[in-house]
């Protein structure tokens, strides 16, 4: 970090989030989007960054539960705010996958995997709100995301999974 990093550093306003069921205080300007301190302060590099534009959904966070492009939203826009990112999505328990990872994983509902991350957050949203979506309901939800590997078979396939894991989950 060079002098004027530190500098920067020492008068920057803080701000508090609760990052994956973390409080976490961030010294960053107040217009700093949340992708960049996410991936750049926070080191939670699971949220990708691709467009920058809000058109791919690779930065995809839960920002107080509901999916947000993070490259879109300014520290300021987040003070006190609840953000879950993709590695926040699975349980705190050591090893284990949440039933959306697993079912992306059971269907290859990844390619390359760059968008996977964005998606498992769609997904997440659209499950918390809806436990037995439509096609409909999916595709939709899913309409944020861009995937240029797969096709999407693979990732509609995870998501009805995942509909069946978390159900024999509530069993």
């Amino acid at each position: 970090m060079s002098k004027e990093q530190a500098a920067e550093r020492l008068t920057a306003p803080v701000t508090e989030l609760h990052v994956n069921g973390n409080r976490v205080t961030v010294c960053a300007e107040p217009s700093k989007r949340l992708l960049h301190v996410l991936r750049d302060d926070l080191l939670l590099t699971g949220t990708k960054r691709s467009c920058e534009i809000g058109r791919c959904g690779a930065c995809m966070v839960l920002l107080d539960g509901r999916p947000v492009n993070a490259c879109l939203a300014m520290l300021y826009q987040c003070s006190g705010s609840a953000v879950i990112t993709v590695e926040g999505v699975a349980p705190q328990k050591s090893g284990e996958l949440d039933p959306i990872q697993q079912a992306f994983l059971e269907e290859g509902g990844y390619q390359c995997g760059y968008c996977t991350p964005g998606m498992v957050i769609s997904v997440k949203a659209l499950l918390d709100f809806s436990p037995e979506p439509t096609d409909a309901e999916i595709v939709e939800a899913l309409s944020g995301n861009i995937c240029r590997c797969t096709g999407y078979g693979g990732i509609l396939r995870a998501v009805r999974r995942a509909v069946e894991l978390r159900r024999a989950e509530r069993s």
